[in-house]
């Protein structure tokens, strides 16, 4: 059996509005760790997305 490894990444509005994407992958538990974090800063529209193995998000426009 074959084992997938996905990767994740994180879009998020930081409370001055700025937008921000992370520069790094994550499993899916640290991912979802990173989202409770970024939310008790303060920010907002906190996303988790699946990325392919090199791929870089981008901030939403």
């Amino acid at each position: 059996m074959a084992i997938t490894m996905k990767n994740y990444g994180l879009t998020w509005t930081e409370p001055d509005g700025t937008k921000q994407a992370s520069g790094v992958s994550y499993d899916k538990a640290s991912a979802e760790d990173r989202k409770k974090r970024l939310i008790a800063a303060k920010c907002t529209d906190v996303e988790i997305v699946e990325v392919k193995p090199g791929e870089r998000l981008q901030p939403a426009s």
